[in-house]
């Protein structure tokens, strides 16, 4: 193990390192620290004594790294008798929304995750001093706005540098629901039943349990003695009286189960904990009360992870399938978010159990309802962001956030729809809707520059030497990831086979390299309308009244604002402006090789119907401040938790080392809240141009 001094040195120098533990390996003449971050592991390699401090120059494009890409370790402790998740090996969700490939896993979350021991993990990343590019250098090769038809600002002020979501805690989401009320976590306790019963109150069939009886049930059913029993001798022997005991436990302990033991000639119904690892192999359902609604809804409050993430932990727990659990939208990884989350009758005593052995994960506000939650039904988000070491005047900052309440920001899809390597999820979209199934295998496997695991880089590797799916495939430590999945599916059908090897792709993952084209072209469209006609209304241009769009005369167009003006991402049931914008889309799409007259693909399934999107989108409860702090790992936003427990606000300084631009602003679904800041700093928002700006700040 590292000596003390050098551990605590890290942890605090990089507090954005979640650090399991810290190896050292003594090679020839380096010494390799390889901190193990949530399930992945990078290296870090110096020659110097292993008790001296390591020069902080060679470790902080790495930390760098570590911070971008880290999870949070789940466990506090494991729950009682359960399996704990192990960092090496986390649930899955192979259907999760729209994760197109590794380099989408920002946004999606759908990663390839190492699988196997300490010791291969160790020799697999293991690298020799100077021979590995930095975070920063890999991402050269990334895309910058101008590759995906991001040019346009919509006022003339002056920008300003500012790092985004320099820590996790600085990007803080709250969901608005569909009544338009604020989704907060702010209560703890268990839903109030919507009729209490009192002990003389209970039927008759309840009254066959002991007061002694019923407070073991009670505390096997909230996990207290999880893998215990609690055994109930029939003394009155009959039929009845079995049944009578059987149904008692079963409608008044949700989630037990019972069974009759014969022991030395005595009967006993033995009660059980249904999620328990010695409960039967297929437990029967239990009763659920007729008061209560069947859907338990609650809060879940993430930190460093994604949506489905999120919901895989809570399935592995509480041993359900992922899709029991439904919501209104994902939220993003590298933030704070706070969702509300459904899952059929679960009770809440079971779920809120979970607060005890999660970290970064709490689940609240509970509440029983008759129905579940669909995806699109809430009304928008919340965002807090804090913008740290910005060098923008007061008068800047003034101009920047006036102009974003008062006007507001092109809707531009943003830079996480179209991936973060050389090879952009929108030209693999072209491809498919081209009928090109070569070009589409490819550009999914073919080697690329960028910041890539290695043991994905030896797969495509593999792949353009031998062409052999079955060699690649032995490459990928798991097999879930979108080449994982592509490689089974060749092994499975071959080359000539294509479309069959591509559907073992799961079905949203798929459709979202067509959606990244339909946001390439509508990115591009739109920033072509705002140089000709700038941001007025005009005639040609696209309004909703309600159901189809309208084309806009001349006149109509003097009663019209640029707020009002739709455009449509291309398919067969849209109409296009009748301006030269319109015919800007059939040339963009001859260009690429398709009829924009022919958008029905003879697989149904990637047919593009088409949609309207506003052109500008003004955000509602816009507020800001600037705030000053010394140190640059301080929080600067109070939590929901932190409230919670009683833990005081961030006390921000009125002269300080750094400043920090702090604000609220609130926009609708399918909205980028980055192309929000990108109007305020006009500047690139791209994980590569971040990445610069961070590297450049700690040098």
């Amino acid at each position: 193990m590292l000596p003390y001094r050098l551990t605590q040195h890290l942890l605090t120098t990089y507090r954005g390192i979640r650090a399991v533990s810290f190896y050292i390996r003594v090679g020839s003449k380096s010494r390799t620290v390889c901190p193990f971050v949530g399930a992945i592991q990078r290296s870090v390699t110096w020659s110097q004594s292993p008790c001296s401090i390591p020069q902080v120059s060679k470790l902080k494009t790495y930390c760098l790294h570590f911070m971008e890409d880290s999870e949070p370790t789940l466990l506090k402790r494991a729950c009682p008798s359960e399996e704990p998740i192990h960092t090496s090996k986390r649930p899955r969700v192979n259907d999760k929304n729209g994760a197109p490939a590794s380099q989408l896993a920002k946004e999606e979350g759908e990663e390839c995750e190492d699988e196997g021991n300490e010791d291969e993990l160790l020799e697999e990343d293991e690298e020799v001093e100077g021979s590995a590019e930095s975070f920063a250098e890999m991402m050269k090769h990334g895309l910058t706005e101008l590759d995906v038809g991001i040019l346009k600002f919509v006022s003339d002020h002056k920008g300003f540098s500012g790092i985004l979501k320099e820590r996790y805690s600085d990007f803080v989401v709250h969901e608005i629901n569909k009544e338009g009320k604020t989704v907060q976590l702010d209560d703890l306790s268990l839903p109030v039943e919507p009729e209490e019963v009192k002990l003389e109150e209970l039927p008759v069939e309840a009254k066959v349990l002991t007061e002694e009886q019923r407070k073991e049930l009670e505390e096997l059913q909230l996990f207290k003695n999880k893998e215990g029993s609690v055994d109930i001798e029939v003394v009155d022997d009959t039929k009845e009286k079995r049944t009578q005991v059987h149904r008692a436990v079963k409608n008044f302990y949700p989630g037990l189960e019972t069974k009759t033991e014969e022991r030395e000639g005595r009967k006993f119904i033995v009660a059980y904990h249904a999620a328990g690892k010695k409960a039967l192999a297929a437990p029967r359902k239990h009763s659920w009360p007729k008061n209560r609604g069947a859907f338990c809804h609650f809060v879940l409050y993430k930190e460093n992870k994604d949506t489905m993430d999120a919901i895989n932990v809570l399935s592995k727990f509480l041993r359900l399938r992922p899709n029991v659990f439904s919501y209104m939208g994902t939220k993003d990884k590298r933030a704070i978010t706070v969702q509300e989350i459904c899952v059929l009758k679960i009770t809440a005593e079971r779920i809120i159990h979970l607060n005890k052995c999660l970290m970064n994960l709490k689940l609240g506000n509970f509440t029983y309802k008759k129905h579940p939650l669909k995806l699109g039904e809430l009304k928008g988000n919340h965002f807090t962001v804090v913008l740290r070491n910005i060098d923008g005047s007061e008068e800047q900052v003034q101009q920047a956030m006036s102009s974003l309440g008062e006007t507001g920001f092109i809707n531009y899809y943003g830079m996480q729809r179209f991936g973060t390597t050389a090879v952009p999820t929108h030209q693999i979209g072209k491809a498919i809707l081209q009928n090109n199934w070569t070009e589409v295998v490819e550009l999914i496997l073919k080697p690329r520059p960028g910041a890539e695991k290695s043991y994905l880089v030896q797969c495509r590797e593999e792949w353009a030497k031998s062409k052999d799916p079955e060699a690649a495939l032995k490459k990928l430590p798991v097999k879930r990831c979108v080449e994982g999945q592509l490689l089974r599916g060749l092994s499975k059908y071959g080359m000539k086979n294509v479309v069959h090897a591509f559907g073992m792709i799961p079905r949203n993952n798929r459709l979202m390299y067509i959606h990244s084209y339909q946001s390439f072209v509508w990115n591009t469209l739109v920033s072509r309308r705002v140089e000709t006609f700038g941001f007025k209304a005009v005639e040609g241009d696209l309004v909703l009244r309600g159901g189809p769009a309208h084309v806009l005369t001349a006149e109509e167009a003097e009663k019209h604002s640029i707020h009002d003006v739709v455009m449509p991402l291309p398919g067969f049931d849209v109409i296009y402006p009748t301006h030269q914008i319109g015919k800007g889309y059939r040339e963009l799409l001859s260009a690429d090789d398709l009829d924009i007259d022919k958008m029905r693909h003879r697989i149904r399934d990637y047919s593009l119907a088409g949609a309207y999107r506003l052109i500008l989108i003004r955000p509602q409860h816009v507020s800001w401040e600037i705030i000053h702090y010394d140190d640059a790992c301080v929080p600067l936003v109070h939590t929901d938790v932190e409230k919670l427990e009683d833990k005081p606000a961030p006390v921000y300084l009125t002269e300080g080392k750094y400043r920090a631009l702090r604000m609220e602003f609130s926009l609708p679904p399918s909205t980028y809240a980055t192309m929000a800041i990108r109007e305020v700093l006009k500047m690139d928002t791209s994980i590569k141009n971040q990445t610069q700006l961070n590297t450049r700040w700690l040098n």
